[in-house]
């Protein structure tokens, strides 16, 4: 066999989406060759993704002609030969537009290819005595066969080319024996599970990925993060993407001693146990945070500002955000001031217009509204287009208002006087009552998220939209 030594490590995108294949440097004199097979952080630069695996395995083939596949299994996997010669054939079985796409190649012992889950292997070996290696991220077992898609090496519709003919070559009976491309269901993609699936969020959540099935929802009935069986209740090999809204939000609530109690079950320990299941299984966790990290004092937050929270909540939320940065893949989405279906701050001044009564609301608190359909909008592009994985703020875009400001636009656009809306201090509207510090200011900078390409409407625009309809 000859191999072309020293070349650099290159990668080269193929028809299938995810389907990498690799030239790795060989090096070679008159023993014999050394190559680094696997080498994550030389590979990573080079579009490799961390795919962690966990098993090893060699299929050696005494004669040429020996041919293996197409088999789609449940994991990825980094494909090398070891020794000799192979032509190798892929067919993407995936749910989705490029289902059926074909790529070939022939391989030696200096090249390399990555397989993503779903994308059909096969291939034909062109020397005796050729060794074919696998290198992925599950580890095989009897009951992950029932997830395997299978295509026909003789299918014709991906019509492949082998360097010797079917009829020539060795095959199993069982190779033979797997349909054609007609009869393949596909091999579905990896599950997204939201979580608080029936808050404000959670609600708009469920109409961003309405048309997606791959999407999964679950109420705090059907998932609860403070019981232990929740996170046994799931087989998270199928899954990809947890998407937490769920939290305990009673601001004031949690200043009592069993509130205290509650918000840290929810918003820390249960958030801890999702970050824990998130890193075992190499899931991508969104985490919705809040405006109430931070203590109010700066114009406007960045991502990148310290924590200062004022009171249990918004120091729950804080120990959460902590936690949930350690997972390798995350993002942190954090807002404020959300507005969605069911009972918000926007329905409960247009039922007092309505209702003619003439309310005192807090003027010494400013912020932006964040509309749920935004935020939901906004992880949604986050997740597809690919985001640096961190922290992003999303609200809506517009100038800072307080919350006076906002009641009074309400009375305005409910066809009633700005005037009926007085503006009162944090201090005087709490007087007397139990009530968690406020952070004076929760103005979240957008210009991360920006960055990323998602433009939010403005609450002003929103808010019109919602009180119109």
């Amino acid at each position: 066999m000859s191999i072309e030594f020293s070349k650099p490590l290159t990668a080269t995108e193929t028809p299938i989406p995810g389907v990498v294949l690799f030239d790795l440097p060989v090096h070679g004199d008159n023993r014999g060759w050394f190559k680094e097979n696997w080498q994550r952080e030389k590979m990573l630069t080079v579009a490799l993704p961390d795919f962690k695996p966990v098993q090893n395995n060699v299929s050696f083939n005494e004669k040429a002609g020996t041919t293996r596949g197409i088999h789609a299994e449940p994991w990825d996997k980094f494909i090398s030969v070891a020794t000799g010669k192979i032509f190798g054939a892929w067919v993407d079985l995936r749910e989705g537009p490029t289902f059926g796409n074909v790529f070939t190649a022939t391989l030696d012992a200096s090249q390399a290819i990555f397989i993503p889950r779903g994308v059909g292997n096969a291939f034909q070996t062109l020397e005796d005595n050729t060794a074919y290696t696998y290198l992925v991220n599950d580890h095989w077992s009897a009951d992950a066969q029932g997830q395997y898609t299978f295509l026909n090496l003789a299918d014709e519709t991906a019509a492949i080319q082998w360097p010797i003919p079917l009829s020539q070559a060795e095959l199993s009976d069982k190779d033979k024996a797997h349909p054609r491309l007609s009869r393949v269901v596909p091999m579905p993609p990896r599950m997204t599970l939201v979580l608080g699936a029936n808050g404000q969020l959670g609600k708009a959540l469920r109409e961003a990925y309405e048309d997606d099935l791959s999407v999964e929802f679950a109420g705090r009935a059907e998932f609860d993060l403070t019981a232990d069986e929740a996170f046994g209740s799931r087989n998270w090999k199928n899954y990809d993407t947890i998407i937490n809204a769920a939290a305990y939000t009673a601001v004031d609530t949690a200043e009592s001693p069993e509130g205290r109690r509650a918000a840290w079950q929810t918003n820390v320990t249960g958030v801890a146990r999702l970050a824990r299941l998130a890193v075992e299984h190499d899931l991508t966790l969104v985490h919705v945070s809040s405006d109430y990290v931070f203590d109010g004092t700066r114009e406007v937050h960045s991502e990148e500002e310290e924590f200062s929270p004022l009171g249990v909540y918004g120091q729950t939320k804080a120990a959460g955000d902590a936690v949930v940065s350690v997972v390798p893949k995350h993002y942190i989405v954090r807002t404020s001031w959300v507005i969605g279906e069911g009972k918000n701050f926007v329905r409960t001044m247009a039922n007092l217009a309505a209702r003619g009564v003439t309310p005192s609301v807090v003027n010494d608190q400013v912020g932006r509204l964040s509309f749920a359909d935004d935020i939901a909008a906004g992880i949604r592009h986050l997740l597809a287009s690919g985001a640096r994985y961190g922290t992003y703020n999303v609200s809506n875009e517009g100038g800072a208002q307080s919350w006076a400001d906002i009641a009074a636009d309400v009375f305005e656009l409910r066809g009633e006087s700005r005037q009926s809306v007085t503006g009162v201090s944090t201090e005087d509207y709490f007087r007397d009552k139990t009530a968690a510090p406020r952070p004076p200011s929760s103005v979240l900078s957008l210009k991360k998220l920006q960055e990323t390409g998602f433009i939010p409407e403005t609450a002003e625009k929103r808010l019109r939209q919602l009180l119109e309809s």
